[in-house]
């Protein structure tokens, strides 16, 4: 039996940049998306604590070191500037494998979204 388990977990960061006409995704700053085990394309889940907005997506790389977190397309309508979000990867593992996985956490500071 396989399940679907967290894989990857940026929590508490803020949006800086919502972008209406971009084809989609969330770009994200790639030292979070790093230190999150996150890669680029990957998809992943946008839980907005400003709205209680649940939306999915897929990711791609933005400017190092900027820490942007960007909506595209569609989604930037579910988000606003300074809102604050929590990205969430999963992966799925054989029932076993997941009693045992560790899912990797960050939580970078929530003003800057930068790693503390």
């Amino acid at each position: 039996m396989f399940v679907h388990v967290m894989k990857s977990k940026i929590h508490r960061v803020k949006v800086t940049q919502a972008d209406l006409n971009y084809i989609g995704s969330i770009t994200i700053d790639p030292l979070l998306m790093e230190a999150a085990n996150i890669i680029e394309g990957e998809k992943v889940q946008i839980v907005n604590i400003n709205n209680g907005e649940r939306i999915e997506t897929y990711v791609i790389e933005g400017q190092r070191a900027s820490g942007e977190i960007c909506l595209n397309g569609p989604a930037a309508r579910r988000v606003a500037v300074g809102d604050v979000v929590i990205l969430i990867t999963y992966a799925m593992m054989d029932i076993e494998e997941a009693r045992n996985y560790k899912p990797t956490v960050i939580f970078p500071d929530s003003d800057t979204n930068t790693l503390r």
